[in-house]
């Protein structure tokens, strides 16, 4: 059973960066594609930014490209979401999760993590 927790969320002002990390436990996380999503209040959960895991190919949302950057370390059993240039558009709950890269994370294969709040103040 894996166990996804997110963390690194926080209050920041428009402009700022911030840093999420997805730490798995109970398993690797080796072999699957993982992306970060988020979800606002009233809002459906969205796909921010995906990794897959043989090529490290990196997929973004329009919102977030150029402003967000996935990466994983394969030796931690980590993700990270390092997010620059924050908007207030940009405020939710952040999870991680894997799944299929090739159709956008449609399904996600873990159960879902309590995620981290991110607030952008304008």
């Amino acid at each position: 059973q894996v166990q996804l927790a997110e963390s690194g969320g926080g209050l920041v002002q428009a402009g700022g960066s911030l840093r999420l990390s997805c730490a798995a436990s109970g398993r690797t996380l080796s072999g699957y594609a993982m992306g970060w999503f988020r979800q606002a209040p009233g809002k459906e959960r969205e796909l921010v930014a995906g990794i897959a895991w043989v090529s490290d190919a990196t997929y973004y949302a329009d919102s977030t490209k150029g402003r967000f950057t996935i990466s994983r370390d394969h030796a931690k059993n980590t993700v990270y979401l390092q997010m620059d240039s924050l908007k207030p558009e940009d405020t939710a709950v952040y999870y991680c999760n894997a799944g299929v890269f090739a159709s956008r994370f449609q399904s996600a294969f873990f159960s879902w993590g309590q995620g981290t709040q991110v607030t952008v103040s304008s």
